[in-house]
């Protein structure tokens, strides 16, 4: 009993060091786990704001958060008098080991997170990208997933989005129509212009405030090529485009104007040998 009681006399100066310590230490973890909280709330209601989606939010809140409670964790170790290098160290080398095995995935990520915040295309968007063309149904955090055409799902990684073109078909309200349409040489150019530039003005979807481009473009090998360029709304895009290539080909037959096609003509000479 003396020994302890001796002990405590010897060491009372730094016993009440170290529980001054230790309350600093606790109160540095009180204080800073709050304003890592408070950061974490202005943080979700910046992002909110811009319209990111929860998900992005919810990881990178707590992200952050994580990272901000672990450095109040080591001033607070630090405090103490402990030496934090090595646990930083053994920290930063764990994270370098996870973020080098995850380097696809965090590509992904950060990918996703500037679709999110810089928004080439949203939900609902008719888009072109990484050679596939679909409507956009759900933005991830690593993927994106599209609906194709013939009602195929495709999830394609945002990395692989990111790093190529971005073809965004919903983004303007119109769109031009460029069709192509092949007259026989022996066809009336001025006619078949006329009649084309009917066709097209007739279609109720096509806008009458823009104008209608209809001209010879070219002068190919086995006919003459029009180009006809109206515009419509984009919605009407893919409608008004089969509909006038249907219209065209039977006004085009009304009125026999030929469009021609490839022809093989075969001719066999028959030799006549004279029998002596």
């Amino acid at each position: 009993m003396d020994i302890a009681q001796n002990w405590l006399i010897d060491n009372q100066q730094m016993l009440i060091d170290f529980s001054i310590k230790l309350l600093v230490a606790l109160a540095i973890v009180i204080i800073g786990k709050f304003i890592a909280n408070m950061v974490r709330k202005g943080v979700v209601k910046v992002m909110r704001h811009k319209g990111m989606d929860d998900a992005i939010i919810s990881f990178i809140s707590s992200l952050l958060y994580g990272m901000l409670f672990f450095i109040v964790i080591v001033a607070a170790i630090s405090h103490l008098g402990f030496n934090t290098t090595s646990l930083v160290a053994i920290v930063g080398a764990a994270g370098l080991a996870i973020g080098l095995a995850l380097q696809g995935s965090l590509s992904n990520f950060a990918s996703g997170v500037l679709l999110i915040v810089f928004k080439p295309f949203k939900s609902g968007d008719f888009i072109e990208v990484s050679g596939v063309t679909g409507i956009v149904e759900k933005i991830l955090i690593f993927s994106t997933e599209l609906r194709t055409g013939d009602n195929k799902t495709v999830i394609i990684p945002n990395g692989s989005i990111t790093s190529g073109t971005i073809t965004n078909y919903s983004t303007k309200p119109t769109r031009r129509i460029d069709l192509i349409i092949g007259v026989s040489y022996d066809a009336d150019l001025a006619k078949t212009k006329a009649l084309l530039h009917k066709v097209v003005s007739a279609d109720e979807r096509v806008l009458k405030d823009q104008a209608i481009t209809v001209g010879v473009s070219e002068l190919a090998d086995s006919s003459v090529n029009f180009v006809v360029r109206p515009w419509v709304k984009s919605s009407d895009y893919w409608p008004t485009y089969f509909d006038l290539l249907e219209k065209i080909k039977t006004e085009l037959d009304n009125e026999g104007i030929e469009i021609p096609f490839p022809q093989l003509s075969v001719h066999m000479n028959k030799e006549e040998k004279n029998e002596s």
